[in-house]
């Protein structure tokens, strides 16, 4: 099948984000990280649905919320993952769709249900993640579409995907096709516990194929087994062309072989969920990149992308994000 030429491509997992509010007591019931994600069987996810307060169901997955920043933004993007073909699948499928992102996989008719992530979002804004992967880990080298991976400027990987073997052969798979094709293939990090759990793969698949690389302090430091951004830097630099380090409320670093460009972070008011954040600050310097814009642009669209997503409830944007790239762009004029 011949496909439209594209900006991006991500590859990840396809979830069903359920969030909630909740307070560290019911953490602690439950046994779960503070800030972290956890992988849990069908009957955990269901216990933790019950018990939960009000929710709110959205679409998510880390790429697939990356993938629709990018269509907000303006740019162009595809995406592959596995959902069956139940309720959530569903409205997973047609979420995606209509926030323009390119999804063309089919769903399955047997085995797992969609994959889920309960979300409990605590008045601190942070978010602990609880997630069922279902029909996730069945994303195999197979699902691999070679035109589509050829028609990319990037093709951007998700390290949440990474813990089925057969992902991690599809993962290998995409990148080597990328590059055989002249384009570039990019990696989030997405969790340090995936990292640890990982490292090594990780490591190598950083070693072979990544280009550009996603990561926050805990995950960059885990990847590296270094303490210190300053020895996480010097190894950052003899891996990838560039690698872009969140940092929470401080900002991001964008690191090269060269330099270490500091990205302010862009203020908000009011921090009501940080779910989405490394999501759509990928989404906003992936955006840059393939439109042409230099580094600092793209890590100040990157800002201005996760920081849109941390005022409400949810990953994806609410407003389209390009009618901020002006404002971004200025942004940048008026602090160099």
């Amino acid at each position: 099948m011949k496909y439209d030429s594209l900006d991006v491509i991500g590859i990840g997992n396809a979830i069903v984000d359920v969030l909630a509010s909740a307070d560290d007591a019911f953490l602690v019931r439950h046994e779960m990280t503070k800030g972290a994600m956890m992988l849990i069987d069908e009957a955990k996810a269901k216990l933790i649905y019950e018990t939960m307060g009000p929710t709110l169901v959205s679409s998510g997955g880390s790429a697939a919320n990356t993938a629709a920043g990018i269509a907000s933004l303006g740019g162009t993007c595809g995406y592959i993952g596995k959902v069956n073909d139940d309720n959530l699948g569903m409205e997973f499928r047609h979420d995606i769709l209509a926030a323009g992102v390119d999804y063309r996989i089919a769903p399955a008719t047997s085995g797992p249900s969609t994959a889920r992530c309960l979300i409990l979002v605590t008045s601190d804004a942070q978010r602990t993640m609880n997630t069922y992967l279902g029909a996730c880990v069945n994303l195999r080298p197979e699902d691999i579409d070679e035109a589509f991976i050829r028609s990319a400027q990037i093709t951007y990987l998700e390290g949440y995907l990474y813990d089925p073997p057969l992902a991690q052969k599809a993962f290998h798979k995409a990148a080597e096709i990328a590059h055989a094709a002249g384009r570039k293939v990019a990696l989030s990090l997405s969790d340090s516990f995936c990292v640890h759990r990982h490292r090594d793969a990780f490591k190598q698949l950083v070693d072979l194929h990544v280009d550009v690389l996603f990561a926050n302090e805990a995950e960059s430091n885990a990847l590296f087994g270094t303490t210190t951004m300053r020895d996480c830097i010097a190894q950052l630099r003899g891996v990838t062309e560039i690698a872009s380090v969140t940092l929470g409320p401080t900002g991001s670093l964008i690191v090269t072989p060269e330099d270490v460009f500091e990205i302010p972070p862009t203020d908000v008011d009011r921090v009501v969920d940080t779910t989405g954040a490394g999501d759509l600050y990928a989404a906003g310097f992936l955006y840059g990149m393939t439109s042409g814009a230099s580094l600092i642009e793209s890590g100040y669209f990157g800002s201005m992308a996760a920081a849109e997503v941390i005022t409400h409830m949810g990953g994806r944007p609410q407003l389209p994000l390009r009618t901020l790239v002006p404002q971004a762009r200025e942004r940048v004029l008026q602090e160099r």
